[in-house]
């Protein structure tokens, strides 16, 4: 009964589960497993909006068509999916399947998700798809098989008859679109770039004079402000800001902000715009290089992040993107800058608002602008389309470029070496990190790794990592009520993201309740948290000394602190205090007793 009670709270699964549960007696097995599955990715596909994009994980423990257990990742650093799944199971986890749309591997080293599986005693797990990521591809897989649990890959080792292979292929492919983003993102080394716009029937994004408000419905507008909420950045171009002044928010009460960045090569703004309001939603201006230089340091003064490149152009900032570790990106620009992102081919997929008016017009806008087509033969098709009626208009959607499937194996470093020896992964002795997902993820102060520290009253606080205790302690001691009050909202901060978003945008609106002597202090503060983290978890600790000889750098192009920069102009702290640490290990363990 309280199993019963705790999946009718929660609305999504619980009309999943009704649907399993009303399948034909006929079906096949194959049929119910591709049912499962599909639920795994609909579960999975739960935190979006609420949380920055990042890996969608989903588990579903079943008992033949019976889903006794469900969970996903909420955010990166937050309880694994397939701890949460069998936390609801219980003892019906023992012997049942557990259904999971993407392998394992949040964070490089944390065996949760498998050890969660083995220790409540499933006996079969299911996979949509290989993880994407060559460092932590087919690691969980093998780790469960070698477990004794039964481990089948879609498209692997699940096969049937035609009308069964269908319904598996439907099921892989909602897989595939749940983690669209991390699939591009390590087939092309670019965040997945999506393309939003809406037009007039007959093809107008605008009137002649240029305006604009309103050419969709509500309705429309509403699910772009869901799209916002699914994406790392919203981008735009100059003449977007000149004309329109957005302020390209999610507008809901909580959830992920997303960061606006603007294109222009000549930086020719009023100096009046609400983008340059940074306090609740972060703002890069992407610009050529040299480019008005005056207008780069007032924006500078507003705490706008202003990005120069040699040359302007849609790649670049792309590449500047995926080193930003972004997943996902929202292009809401007009047809002079759309034409040229799609020629670059950084654009991946399209939605197109069609609303049911005529506006006329022969300087009217279009969304595209010039593509050098002279004949219909060489306009992009899109690929998988889907139609769908929002309030009045109607939402076109497509890919430009197909989702990768991954399903070849991807060979391991080793593997690689073996098949070519010419190749060698040792050549150089820098090791970057950034996201928790990279290979060296768990050097980030992001990773999911609770740490115990002392207060100033010599009482241990256990801190949900090192990101959560490292901005709390810009308000620490917290002399002023409300400075407490921001620790507290820093401390309960369910991922390490959302400590920092948090933590970053208190300081900016109040800077007068940041501790007087934060810069002197903030790298002990640091250090203090890494030696904690590195000393309560041993894995971590050989991974660290493993690198011995190695530079360790923070690939961050954005931090000039903490990271390296984009050009290898940035202090790498981080990377220094986990350098300056790892000596210190390897000190203290070579020493004799």
């Amino acid at each position: 009964m309280v199993l019963a009670l705790s999946f009718a709270a929660f609305s999504p699964v619980a009309s999943l589960c009704t649907r399993t549960n009303s399948c034909s007696l006929r079906s096949t097995p194959h049929s119910q497993e591709a049912s499962l599955l599909r639920q795994a990715a609909e579960v999975a596909d739960l935190s979006a909006g609420l949380t920055a994009p990042h890996p969608n994980f989903g588990c579903v423990i079943a008992r033949g068509t019976d889903v006794v257990g469900h969970g996903f990742l909420y955010a990166q650093g937050t309880k694994c999916a397939e701890l949460q799944a069998v936390e609801i199971a219980r003892e019906l986890s023992r012997g049942a399947t557990a259904y999971l749309n993407l392998e394992p591997g949040d964070c490089y080293g944390d065996l949760t998700p498998v050890s969660s599986l083995v220790q409540a005693g499933i006996s079969r797990v299911v996979v949509g798809i290989r993880h994407p990521l060559h460092h932590l591809r087919g690691k969980a897989i093998q780790a469960l098989r070698s477990q004794g649990v039964q481990v089948d890959v879609v498209g692997e080792d699940l096969l049937g008859k035609a009308f069964e292979v269908h319904q598996l292929q439907e099921a892989l492919k909602s897989c595939l679109v749940v983690n669209a983003p991390l699939l591009y993102w390590a087939a092309y080394c670019v965040p997945f770039s999506v393309l939003k716009f809406a037009m007039t029937l007959d093809g107008k994004i605008a009137a002649s004079s240029g305006h604009a408000s309103w050419v969709s419905s509500k309705v429309s507008r509403h699910r772009v402000f869901e799209l916002r909420g699914r994406s790392d950045a919203i981008i735009v171009g100059g003449n977007t800001v000149r004309r329109d002044d957005p302020q390209l928010t999610a507008r809901h009460g909580g959830g992920h902000v997303p960061a606006r960045i603007v294109l222009s090569r000549t930086l020719d703004f009023p100096e009046e715009r609400k983008l340059w309001n940074v306090f609740d939603a972060y703002t890069i201006v992407a610009t050529q290089r040299g480019a008005c230089k005056d207008m780069q340091k007032k924006l500078a003064s507003k705490g706008v992040e202003v990005v120069e490149f040699d040359f302007l152009n849609p790649k670049d900032v792309m590449e500047y993107c995926y080193d930003r570790g972004y997943l996902s990106l929202l292009w809401e620009c007009g047809g002079s800058l759309s034409a040229p992102a799609i020629k670059s081919g950084v654009i991946h997929k399209l939605f197109a608002f069609v609303a049911p008016k005529i506006i006329g017009g022969e300087n009217a806008p279009s969304p595209v602008g010039e593509l050098g087509n002279v004949e219909m033969t060489q306009a992009i098709d899109l690929i998988d389309v889907s139609y769908e009626q929002i309030g009045p208009d109607i939402l076109v959607s497509g890919y430009i470029k197909p989702i990768p499937d991954l399903s070849p194996v991807i060979p391991s470093v080793d593997e690689t070496s073996a098949l070519d020896p010419t190749i060698s992964p040792y050549e150089t002795n820098i090791i970057f990190f950034y996201k928790t997902w990279d290979e060296y993820g768990v050097f980030s102060n992001f990773s999911p790794h609770p740490v115990q520290m002392p207060d100033e009253n010599g009482d241990y606080i256990m801190w949900p990592s090192v990101e959560h205790y490292y901005q709390a302690h810009k308000f620490i001691p917290a002399d002023a009520p409300l400075a407490g009050e921001f620790v507290q909202q820093i401390k309960i901060a369910k991922s390490p993201e959302e400590a920092a978003r948090l933590g970053r945008k208190l300081q900016r609106q109040h800077p007068e309740m940041v501790r007087e002597d934060w810069d002197t202090v903030k790298i002990d503060v640091m250090y203090s948290a890494l030696k904690c983290k590195f000393s309560t978890y041993s894995n971590l600790k050989s991974l660290l000394c493993s690198t011995a000889g190695c530079i360790l750098v923070e690939a961050s192009p954005h931090d000039l602190f903490w990271g390296g920069g984009r050009e290898g102009e940035g202090l790498n702290y981080l990377g220094r205090l986990l350098m300056k640490l790892r000596s210190e290990i390897m000190e203290n363990t070579s020493t004799p007793v």
